[in-house]
């Protein structure tokens, strides 16, 4: 069984094994990682703090995925708050699975670990956004109890996305 593990040294390697994986892919969403291994873990734990972090950023943490061989398998990332904007599009969390790991339930299973670490720190409910063309996404929400609440476009990227609620277990 998988289970969420806190960011660490310790899973350097693992870690950037998944990190190389995604520049490969033609994705640099961890190339910090890649470049400098130590600053990445830095800004991550400074994102915990929010008197740590650049104006207009909410505080959150990250979570790696281990999928008990001892492989960083996912990333999920929990927001502590949201503003109105990422209330619309961003929410709460966050998740990626590497690409060679895909379609095995990862997803699920990091969203559904994560959901208690959000009730932990006094989130009685999360919201999801998924843009509405990302099927396994929108399937991994809603095998987590996720609720339509809306549609919107996305300031961002001007794709049309999903907006889901959750309720953390109790």
């Amino acid at each position: 069984m998988a289970k969420l593990l806190e960011p660490s040294q310790d899973k350097r390697e693992a870690f950037l094994r998944m990190a190389q994986e995604w520049l490969d892919h033609g994705n640099d969403r961890y190339r910090l990682a890649v470049e400098d291994f130590d600053a990445y873990l830095a800004r991550v734990h400074q994102f915990r703090d929010a008197a740590r972090i650049p104006v207009g950023w909410v505080p959150g943490t990250e979570f790696w995925l281990d999928d008990d061989a001892g492989e960083i398998v996912a990333c999920v990332r929990l927001r502590f708050w949201l503003t109105p904007s990422l209330e619309v599009d961003g929410g709460h969390i966050g998740y990626d699975v590497r690409p060679s790991s895909r379609g095995r339930g990862f997803g699920t299973a990091a969203l559904g670990l994560v959901l208690p670490e959000a009730r932990r720190r006094g989130l009685e409910r999360v919201r999801l956004t998924v843009d509405s063309d990302n099927l396994p996404s929108i399937k991994v929400i809603e095998q987590n109890g996720g609720v339509l609440s809306g549609e919107a476009i996305s300031a961002r990227t001007g794709k049309s996305i999903r907006q889901y609620w959750i309720d953390t277990p109790r």
